[in-house]
């Protein structure tokens, strides 16, 4: 709880958000430097090399991409710090998903450097926030480091989105998701939020976490069923921004707790690693409700909608046996080596904890069972 009543509210400086924006990166760009590094995503580091090359060799800029090898780890975090000062840089972009993401945001905040991010999905919410996830070189969960400045442009190609696998669209739209239900249990306990040392939520904060579930709610499903037939509709658009935009502000400027609580534990295991960070924390959503007692009437609506979804809802979604060994390790984890559960203005131990985590998986198993394929 603070001793302190002062608010605060913190964001990138610029979001653009459109079909072909990010063919105007040199454009952009050209006011901070003439030295551009971008930090490219492995899996896309061919094709978006080549477009990146071919964009900057109509002007006198200079690019210099480099493919990201996997974690947001501190031995790649500093492999690519020390290439950006080899090249003498003035910008460094992160072209990606989110673990590419956060490690641009890292090495630009230990130099100091302005830096754009260029999302080649809608998974994560990651982009806007001032916020890097640290991982161990093997994929555990490490730390969330809380870093000097959000990004100077979030430049949202709706095109490149659109292309992505239609699982990475659904992965942020569970992590859009968790969003609300978070910021509600940190005001209830007045858990302070993610900018600077943390701070009391502003009521823009809240606002945009609501605006992101009601988003969801309202154009979640159509916005699903466009992308599956290459539409880039209006509801689509809306969407790339609750994932990105809405959700990004609503998790920095209000805080985290239950869900993201149970990702961190989740990635304890070695077989959830192959399962992305939303994926992980739409379980944690269903084990908010078994911890909090939410109302059934907000637990019937959201449940149907995730399950519609093809969100996950148990741990066998995520390749997780529901045994007593994997419960504890998870419990543990958020437990004893998580402070995010604290949060929760209720009494947190091992044993509320796994009662949680088997309720919450008994509670998907039967959703599963009354909605999916129908």
């Amino acid at each position: 709880m603070l001793d302190s009543r002062t608010r605060a509210f913190g964001s990138a400086m610029t979001y653009i958000q459109g079909p072909g924006e990010l063919d105007k990166i040199e454009e952009y760009s050209r006011v901070y430097t003439n030295r551009v590094f971008f930090l490219i995503d492995g899996f896309l580091f061919p094709t978006l090399k080549e477009r990146i090359e071919n964009i900057f060799s109509k002007s006198d800029s200079v690019c210099i991409c480099e493919a990201c090898r996997g974690e947001c780890c501190y031995s790649e975090i500093n492999r690519i710090t020390e290439l950006v000062k080899e090249h003498k840089a003035g910008l460094i972009v992160g072209a990606g998903g989110g673990k590419t993401i956060d490690i641009a945001k890292m090495v630009a905040n230990s130099l100091f450097f302005p830096y754009f991010i260029v999302p080649t999905s809608a998974a994560t919410d990651a982009p806007v926030s001032g916020l890097a996830v640290v991982y161990t070189d093997t994929g555990e969960h490490l730390e969330a480091v809380m870093l000097k400045r959000s990004a100077d442009i979030v430049l949202m190609d709706s095109n490149l989105i659109a292309g992505a696998p239609i699982r990475l669209f659904r992965a942020g739209m569970a992590d859009a998701l968790a969003t609300w239900f978070e910021a509600q249990a940190r005001e209830r306990s007045e858990s302070p939020n993610n900018i600077g040392k943390g701070y009391l939520r502003c009521k823009a904060g809240m606002a945009i976490a609501r605006l992101s579930y009601d988003l969801l709610m309202e154009d979640g499903l159509r916005a699903l069923r466009d992308l599956e037939i290459g539409a880039v509709t209006d509801a689509v658009e809306n969407i790339i921004e609750t994932n990105t935009l809405l959700s990004g502000l609503g998790f920095q400027n209000t805080g985290c707790s239950v869900a993201h609580a149970i990702h961190a534990g989740l990635a304890e295991l070695p077989e959830t690693h192959s399962y992305l960070h939303g994926e992980k924390v739409a379980f944690g959503i269903v084990c908010g409700f078994a911890f909090e007692n939410t109302p059934m009437d907000i637990v019937d609506k959201v449940m149907q909608f995730m399950v519609e979804a093809d969100i996950p809802v148990t741990l066998s979604d995520l390749g997780v046996e529901a045994t007593p060994e994997n419960i504890f390790k998870i419990a543990d984890k958020v437990v004893n080596r998580n402070r995010t559960i604290y949060a929760e203005p209720l009494v947190i131990n091992i044993d509320t904890v796994s009662a949680a985590i088997i309720s919450a998986n008994a509670l998907g198993e039967r959703y599963k069972a009354r909605f999916k394929n129908k």
